[in-house]
């Protein structure tokens, strides 16, 4: 069987990682690996990090290029790519540009296509954008979905899907964690450290579009509140590149004592620093999964999300971009010591690190069946 893998961006390479581990350990398997280059600085050392072999560097990035110019370039790269490499099964994962791309290129040349991390939907197709739309068109094509939670799992069944192709596995970002942090406790040289060991920190990340303008003026207003609030917190964000993100939190955020603005952060030395923190406040996906493995509440800057688990399990909670709701929910963590243990000990609900064993395993045995069912 020939598989390929293709990723671009960071959180794919990280959730995708344990996955290409496990197919290279089976010996029935010719994988090929493909790096689309959406996320170049960001994956390079994960890549590193992960010892992952990668076939094809594709190169696609450029500076300041739309979502359609990157679609029509990575379908155009990805049809090239796999006319060459012609494989009976291609994966891919999430809801980036890269993911959709890819499996649109597969369908069309009549490629099957598996879905890492299928499921997750907010029903708001601009929230997030464009990730729920991608997600939305993958699963339309996908052979295989290979679900994180039952919730997940459910949307599919409601989108009439099969339940034959659909299994419920747990993230695989889970498995990347556990694999980040047993290598760091092996090897020293990863373990870097931090200047904030003495003090409690609310660690902060923002990315996402559709907090771009007004939002990002909220969640930075409502930082620099905190941080005059609290002063004997350490309010640490690794700002993004994108200049939407950069130029607001500069301009509110620069010069205030304990707000650390730090450039974006590798995903090992990110790890240790949600290892480190109090609590998490962010408008990512991953982290509403990472953070609860860690014991660390997450407060979410978003009006919608994919990941319904963390809210129902008690681990997160959704709080929307207002500057007034995001100080009210930090600041009823940090003084209230029942509700902050209440959701540090709750329960992860997005697997137990074995998402990447299981996923081979059905692969392996799907592909077994339809070649049974050729022959009968």
């Amino acid at each position: 069987m020939k598989v390929s893998v293709v990723f671009g961006t960071r959180p794919e390479v990280i959730k995708l990682a344990t996955l290409v581990k496990a197919f290279e350990k089976q010996s029935d398997i010719e994988l090929n690996v493909c790096f689309t280059g959406q996320h170049k600085e960001m994956v390079l050392p994960l890549i590193d990090f992960f010892e992952l072999k990668v076939d094809r560097h594709l190169n696609l990035m450029q500076h300041n290029q739309t979502l359609a110019t990157l679609t029509a370039n990575v379908v155009a790269a990805m049809d090239g790519y796999f006319a060459e490499t012609q494989p009976d099964i291609v994966f891919v994962q999430g809801d980036t540009t890269t993911a959709m791309c890819a499996a649109m290129a597969a369908f069309y040349r009549k490629i099957k296509i598996a879905h890492v991390e299928a499921g997750l939907r907010t029903h708001n197709m601009f929230s997030p954008f464009p990730e729920e739309m991608n997600r939305s068109v993958i699963s339309l094509m996908a052979d295989l979905h290979f679900a994180p939670t039952q919730g997940a799992q459910n949307n599919l069944l409601r989108e009439n899907i099969s339940e034959d192709k659909i299994l419920v596995t747990g993230n695989t970002v889970i498995d990347a964690l556990l694999f980040t942090l047993q290598k760091v406790k092996q090897y020293p040289e990863y373990n870097i450290g931090t200047d904030f060991d003495n003090k409690k920190i609310v660690l902060i990340t923002g990315h996402r579009r559709e907090n771009f303008g007004d939002g990002f003026e909220n969640i930075c207003c409502a930082i620099r509140e905190l941080a005059e609030a609290f002063p004997d917190f350490q309010f640490v964000y690794p700002v993004h590149l994108n200049p939407n993100v950069q130029e607001p939190v500069k301009r509110i955020l620069q010069g205030l004592h304990n707000v650390q603005l730090l450039p974006p952060m590798d995903y090992i030395r990110f790890t240790q620093l949600m290892q480190k923190s109090y609590l998490i406040l962010t408008d990512s996906g991953g982290i509403q999964e990472e953070a609860p493995v860690l014991g660390k509440p997450v407060l979410v800057m978003r009006d919608t999300t994919e990941r319904p688990e963390a809210m129902q399990a008690g681990t997160a909670k959704l709080i929307g971009t207002t500057q007034q709701d995001i100080v009210d929910h930090v600041t009823e963590l940090i003084v209230n010591k029942d509700l902050y243990l209440q959701m540090s000990m709750a329960v992860n609900p997005f697997g137990d690190g074995t998402a990447a064993e299981k996923i081979v395993a059905k692969t392996v045995d799907h592909v077994r069946q339809q070649k049974e069912a050729l022959v009968g």
